[in-house]
């Protein structure tokens, strides 16, 4: 019979929680890691199944498509109003076009576009994949011989990477095409002039890295959505709690990996 080890004086209590929430902070991290490489590894290397990727791009990505420009169009409108009531206080309304442009293509474009599909996606792929756990249909795959990683979690990070940059590309031609009406029909600009200045401002770059963000957005939606997913408990509340700890994840990682971006854009002058 083994002595329990006597409790902490009181004064040390808050030091032991600390460190077990660093131990657990640390082997979440480790758990994550792992995972991940697994199916990065599966989606980068034969073989792929290419019914299975179609079918996700078309769940990501079509079916995505009215919420994004929705909130593409309010997105762009709202900004160029905000842009125009500060500008005002400068004398510096013209410049409405140049900075909707630049904010649209480098940051709220993509961002936007992230969190939408944080909450659309991500908690869409850990429910499915958390009731096929909790129903051991994934136990079974493996049993089969037919690994999880390649043929459930790869097709899904292979499909958000596609996608994204895609509706990126439509989220920022419709929130600048919201600041241009709200430009022309309520701010008072004239239409050409409005045109003409969003596209001689507008350069490949800011383009560019817009379209990098996506794919990196694209892969930390996925992976979320598989991993919180695969670690789903049985129940339905253990399914949504997997789907809300995969939104959350997936939203609070977006933005944070939006600014590590951005401040490696700016470091290397992209």
């Amino acid at each position: 019979m083994t002595d329990t080890p006597p409790p902490l004086p009181f004064i040390l209590q808050p030091f032991q929680w600390l460190g077990r929430s660093l131990l657990g902070m640390f082997a979440e991290i480790g758990r994550l890691s792992t995972f991940s490489g697994r199916v990065m590894a599966a989606a980068f290397s034969p073989r792929w199944y290419g019914g299975e990727i179609i079918r996700q791009m078309m769940r990501i990505g079509f079916y995505s498509l009215p919420v994004v420009g929705l909130a593409a169009v309010f997105i762009g409108a709202a900004l160029a109003l905000n842009i125009y009531v500060g500008g005002a206080r400068f004398n510096a309304e013209q410049f409405v076009p140049n900075i909707v442009v630049l904010g649209v293509t480098r940051e709220l474009g993509p961002v936007i576009t992230g969190l939408m599909l944080a909450g659309r996606v991500s908690a869409g792929i850990a429910a499915e994949i958390g009731a096929m756990r909790v129903t051991e249909q994934i136990d079974a795959l493996t049993t089969l011989s037919a690994a999880p990683e390649r043929y459930l979690y790869a097709p899904r990070l292979i499909a958000a990477m596609i996608c994204l940059p895609i509706l990126v590309l439509v989220a920022n031609t419709i929130g600048v095409a919201g600041g241009w009406l709200v430009g022309t029909h309520t701010l008072g600009f004239d239409s050409f002039v409005y045109l003409k200045n969003t596209l001689d401002f507008l350069t490949f770059e800011d383009v560019l890295a817009g379209l990098i963000k996506s794919v990196a957005f694209g892969a930390v939606i996925a992976l979320m959505g598989c991993y919180h997913g695969d670690l789903s408990k049985a129940g339905a509340s253990g399914v949504g709690r997997a789907a809300t700890l995969s939104m959350v994840s997936a939203a609070v990682l977006v933005l944070a990996l939006n600014y590590v971006l951005s401040n490696l854009f700016v470091e290397i002058g992209l």
